[in-house]
């Protein structure tokens, strides 16, 4: 078919006064095609009108898509059970031409930022062998959107903690921040809404506000605008993920921080320079990091076993073996284990890192062979002794009577301590230590005993004393 330029040309030619046979000697095209030309006396290509198969079953076609959820295949097998003669292909080249199931495609958008406007942060996963096992790693990345330079850690899990942890070594690494950054809809960062509605949690808007930057979502379906950082998980899976080995997680880490190294100085041909020469423009107008920020931590609450261990994410970490029954404080950071109890730290563990369940245990957090411990006195035990010193000699036997450490009868009996008069509860104690008597339910029975003799009067004694 002879296009629109060949048209023109033989249309201008045929103006000048040649005739067919000349001006198809000159073009090398057939004399037919020249004729047909100079009739339609216009340059534009006539389309082709070819019937469609498919065109009579258009309603049937529509209605199938529809039922069949877009699965051009069952389409097909349905129409032919209705006894249309049409091929799967030519069905799908129809479906294709008129629309059908295919939204327009549209043009991808280009975007410009200048130094220091915005960081662009996203996670994806990736499998991987870690040692000997396979796993599937959540890759956390953050770009600097004008000079490309980039950071990603990879992680077992990723959570409002992790991002924390994850931002602040980006951060420390980049040395400032953006003034915004770039997410996605994820309920990691976002409490509620999209796009620009969208409202960030508390705690992930305060973090922000520490190192002077705000979070922004990008528009639901709008990948486009956080290009920076989606480009580089696929450079991160088929180059740093490809044929390397890692022993564990501290390991794989720290070789993505030195392939961070690398990259961000290795020249780059569209930037005609290399991220770290760009970073060199861009980093006096990074709002500074903070003169100090504390440290992140996530806070667990937990009572030491009878074992002496505290668990968190399913490993075991010991204890001082004097705080068994005790309630702790655990501070979960970014490597450690931190254990309080109260204000006064008492243990520190490295971290565990892994989907295998493991015991930690410091030999000093043990009793040694043939010590025989002796545990100081209860919070209950020192409440009962400031409201009744003469109970000493009963509480020491109570606690040697009573199953483990004896928590619950003392609890109880600090209860009745807080409850009953003084003078009933007293006698009470001094029969039963007295006799031998360690039984709460029974010692609470004579305090009861007591007081109906001393406070309560009846009619019947009142005459008698007439």
């Amino acid at each position: 078919m002879l296009d629109e330029g060949l048209r023109r040309t033989i249309l201008e030619l045929h103006g000048r006064g040649l005739s067919s046979r000349r001006i198809a000697r000159l073009l090398d095209v057939s004399r037919g095609a020249v004729r047909e030309v100079i009739k339609r006396d216009t340059s534009e290509v006539p389309s082709a009108s070819r019937a469609e198969k498919a065109e009579p079953y258009r309603d049937e076609i529509l209605a199938l898509h529809l039922s069949c959820k877009g699965n051009l295949v069952r389409v097909h097998e349905e129409l032919l059970h209705q006894g249309a003669s049409l091929s799967y292909q030519a069905l799908t080249a129809f479906c294709r031409r008129q629309g059908i199931g295919r939204e327009p495609k549209k043009p991808a958008g280009r975007y410009h930022f200048e130094p220091g406007a915005e960081m662009q942060h996203d996670t994806s996963p990736h499998r991987l062998v870690l040692d000997t096992t396979k796993v599937v790693a959540q890759t956390a990345s953050l770009v600097l959107c004008y000079s490309r330079l980039t950071f990603f850690q990879l992680y077992p899990r990723f959570d409002r903690f992790t991002c924390k942890v994850f931002l602040t070594d980006a951060l420390q690494y980049v040395g400032g921040a953006c003034k915004t950054c770039m997410v996605d809809n994820t309920n990691v960062i976002v409490l509620h809404g999209t796009g620009r509605d969208m409202v960030p949690a508390a705690e992930m808007e305060a973090f922000a506000k520490r190192y002077g930057f705000i979070f922004v979502a990008h528009e639901k379906g709008d990948a486009n605008r956080s290009g920076r950082v989606e480009r580089r998980f696929h450079h991160i899976e088929n180059n740093f993920l490809a044929g390397r080995r890692f022993a564990d997680w501290p390991d794989l880490n720290a070789q993505a921080r030195e392939w961070c190294d690398r990259q961000n100085a290795a020249f780059r041909r569209h930037l005609h320079a290399s991220p770290r020469e760009l970073f060199a423009q861009e980093q006096a107008l990074l709002v500074p990091l903070p003169e100090w920020a504390p440290e992140v931590y996530r806070l667990h609450q937990r009572i030491v076993d009878v074992e002496g261990f505290v668990s968190v994410h399913g490993h075991r970490y010991s204890v001082p073996y004097d705080l068994l029954g005790r309630h702790i404080e655990v501070r979960e950071t970014k490597d450690r284990i931190l254990l309080y109890r109260g204000p006064r730290e008492v243990a520190v563990h490295d971290k565990v890192i892994s989907r295998r369940p493991q015991r930690v245990t410091e030999p000093s957090h043990r009793p040694r062979r043939g010590e025989v411990r002796r545990p100081g006195p209860t919070e209950e035990e020192k409440k009962i002794l400031a409201a009744h010193p003469n109970f000493a000699g009963y509480l020491v036997e109570l606690k040697r009577r009573s199953r483990g450490l004896g928590t619950l009868a003392l609890r109880r009996l600090l209860r009745m301590v807080r409850e009953y008069p003084e003078s009933a509860l007293g006698a009470a104690v001094q029969t039963a230590h007295h006799y031998g008597m360690y039984d709460m339910e029974r010692l609470e029975r004579m305090v009861l005993r007591n007081i109906h003799d001393n406070f309560f009067t009846f009619r019947g004694d009142n005459e008698d004393s007439r």
